[in-house]
């Protein structure tokens, strides 16, 4: 989750938005041959810093700098692992919590995995739980097509229907009026939907370079099929 924004020079971001799909098409992750460039000896470029990820990263036919510019995204602007991991009892490694005054070492077990439970919006209704961002055996994070992705960015609509608005064929682990179940509760989606859309590839190059996490069985919408 994003909680603040970086803006990319506009001389960078011209040249990658150029290169990108139009915006609703049918871009899958499977068009790797597809690739957004810019110069990376810039002046403006150099403003954001290599970021060295806290798992290893398959860059198997990824773009290594919108992966930088993810992980950079991911990591330090947003800080997306606070709260896509189970929670803060594990999201650090045993004697890497920097709360306690140690030097932080991220939990790889949980890095991203999602599971934290933000509790119910109402007494009755389902829990709000993070989701599972990292990759499918597909390389998809989260299981979601780039278009998915953006799609969800753009609109918040909660392509899981992890809680869906009650109805008269619905009347548990539903979501009353005035909540809409369709869209993304909690997450500030809102915020997010106007982001350049090159920081959201960039995002999704990088969750697709992670190690994947397969999380619960399913059903669970927190399940990875990592194999």
């Amino acid at each position: 989750m994003i909680k603040s924004r970086v803006r990319i020079p506009l001389v960078i971001t011209a040249v990658v938005v150029a290169a990108l799909p139009l915006r609703g098409s049918a871009q899958g992750h499977g068009q790797a041959e597809q690739r957004y460039r810019w110069d990376p000896n810039s002046i403006e470029w150099r403003d954001v810093k290599p970021i060295e990820a806290p798992v290893p990263l398959n860059l198997r036919h990824k773009n290594r700098e919108l992966v930088r510019l993810g992980s950079y995204l991911v990591n330090v602007v947003g800080g997306c692992n606070d709260c896509h991991s189970a929670g803060p009892q594990t999201q650090f490694a045993r004697g890497g919590n920097p709360f306690f005054g140690q030097p932080v070492v991220v939990n790889q077990e949980t890095y991203l995995g999602g599971g934290r439970s933000f509790g119910s919006l109402l007494p009755g209704t389902p829990p709000i739980v993070s989701r599972n961002l990292t990759p499918d055996r597909y390389g998809r994070p989260g299981g979601h097509s780039y278009a998915e992705f953006l799609y969800t960015f753009r609109t918040g609509t909660d392509l899981d229907h992890a809680h869906p608005p009650c109805a008269a064929t619905v009347a548990e682990n539903c979501l009353p009026p005035p909540f809409n179940g369709d869209l993304m509760q909690i997450m500030p989606w809102p915020e997010y939907q106007d982001i350049p859309e090159v920081e959201v590839r960039a995002m999704y190059e990088y969750l697709s370079a992670i190690p994947c996490i397969a999380g619960p069985p399913a059903p669970s919408i927190l399940h990875n099929d990592c194999i």
